[in-house]
């Protein structure tokens, strides 16, 4: 009988070690080793020397001579915006990982994506963390009524993979990786162990039956997938699940499309019948905004789509020592940063300040291009006055104070005159009579937002 020998591997890393301590010596994650059971074998240079013997010279044929995969074999999600992300669609024998926060709207989406392909082909729904009933009453809500949609409650790998091996089916949802687990493998579900070698498992079978399959993935506290880098690298697809889980937009942007862009990102709203595409959000945005001092209409980029948000800023003496600085929807590394320009170039007193910056509507800005508005709201706020209501913001800040380039300025200018705004405060290098032309942070602020 061979023997089984303990070891602990790192569910951060995945390096192995054979004693368990309380920090992995490798990358320095504290309380990331998990025990498993390993069959012994012979040490690693018999392994090696068998290796070298046991293969075969691989068949290979011309470049010229390969089949391309069909584009036009893709299966549509009902949801435009979504199939953008996607490259035009989920293609077929594809494998894509869906992650986001618990309560989001994952299982609501794919309900939603299955029940529309349901529509004219074979679909297969997975669920290792729900039961038959729960889904049942998601289904009912969601309108999903279709015989091509079948449901199968597992949480074996094995089976599974048998099931997609099969070609019965043109679309598997695997909901989630995290509670698969392999027959071979001791290790409990979820760990970096089982994480890998299912999925693993589950993409052979894909690829072998030219299944289209949709794994859904849990992620941390910070917000990054959880398990396995590997795992991200094995897939074709990942898609990020982004937003507030209890209001708000949420995004999904693709971090890994080995079929299309990753610059694309996809808007929903959930209501009662699910998740909706929201195909106007910047006059949603603008809804309720009032023009106050702090205000600031910035132009952005989800994507390739411009959208007009609302930068709100707050400034207040501080009753501490050391200011306090706080961001929602934006990098407080990044405000921070942008906070020492101002001080450093305007000569503008924020020493003695608390500063409070959101993004309306629960974004999560990530664009360069907010640096000019995120400025010019803290200094409204400081100063009391407020811009007038037809300007729209955009522009890059240097540490120098000089306002730099941006991408994509003519889609930021488009959407500004179709919400009816006259002017854009911009980089100097865009020509577009729109434009109120700047190049200097000092001076925009003396202009737009000196006291009164």
């Amino acid at each position: 009988m061979a023997k089984h020998r303990a070891s602990f591997i790192c569910q951060q890393c995945g390096s192995v070690t054979y004693n368990w301590t309380g920090k992995c010596q490798a990358c320095g994650a504290w309380n990331s080793l998990i025990e498993q059971f390993d069959e012994g074998t012979r040490d690693e240079k018999s392994a090696v020397s068998k290796g070298l013997v046991s293969g075969r010279k691989l068949d290979f044929v011309s470049i010229r001579d390969l089949e391309a995969t069909d584009e036009k074999k893709r299966l549509k999600t009902g949801f435009s915006e979504l199939d953008l992300v996607l490259g035009g669609g989920i293609l077929q024998g594809s494998v894509s990982l869906l992650a986001g926060q618990p309560g989001i709207g994952k299982s609501t989406l794919l309900m939603q994506v299955c029940t529309e392909i349901a529509k004219k082909h074979k679909v297969l729904y997975i669920s290792g963390e729900e039961s038959a009933g729960q889904v049942k009453l998601r289904a009912m809500r969601l309108g999903a009524d279709s015989d091509n949609l079948k449901f199968a409650s597992s949480t074996s790998a094995n089976d599974i993979a048998q099931t997609i091996d099969s070609g019965e089916f043109e679309l598997v949802i695997v909901d989630s990786i995290q509670t698969m687990t392999l027959a071979e493998i001791a290790s409990a579900p979820g760990g970096i162990s089982q994480v890998t070698n299912c999925g693993n498992l589950l993409i052979r079978a894909a690829k072998r039956s030219n299944t289209s399959v949709i794994i859904v993935g849990h992620v941390t506290k910070e917000g990054t997938l959880a398990g396995p880098k590997v795992l991200e690298h094995l897939v074709d697809v990942v898609l990020n699940f982004e937003g507030d889980r209890y209001g708000g937009f949420k995004i999904i942007r693709a971090i890994k499309n080995r079929f299309g862009s990753t610059s694309e990102a996809a808007i929903f709203e959930m209501n009662e019948r699910g998740l909706e595409e929201v195909e106007n959000p910047s006059a949603v945005l603008l809804a309720e905004r009032q023009n106050t001092d702090g205000s600031i209409i910035l132009a952005t980029l989800e994507g390739s789509r411009p959208i007009l948000v609302e930068i709100q800023a707050l400034v207040t003496p501080t009753n501490f020592g050391y200011p306090k600085r706080t961001s929602s929807g934006f990098d407080l590394n990044r405000l921070n940063l942008l906070i020492a320009v101002v001080e450093k170039r305007t000569k503008l007193k924020l020493n003695d300040k608390d500063v409070f910056v959101n993004v309306v509507g629960g974004l999560k800005i990530r664009d360069s291009a907010a640096d000019l508005a995120i400025c010019l709201a803290i200094a409204s706020a400081v100063a009391g006055r407020k811009l007038a209501e037809d300007f729209v913001v955009f522009g890059e800040v240097g540490l120098g104070g000089e306002v730099r380039s941006v991408y994509r300025p003519d889609q930021r200018i488009a959407e500004s005159k179709k919400l009816g705004f006259t002017h854009a405060i911009a980089p100097s290098t865009v020509k577009d009579p729109f434009v109120v032309p700047v190049r200097d942070l000092r001076q925009t602020l003396i202009e737009y937002v000196n006291e009164k």
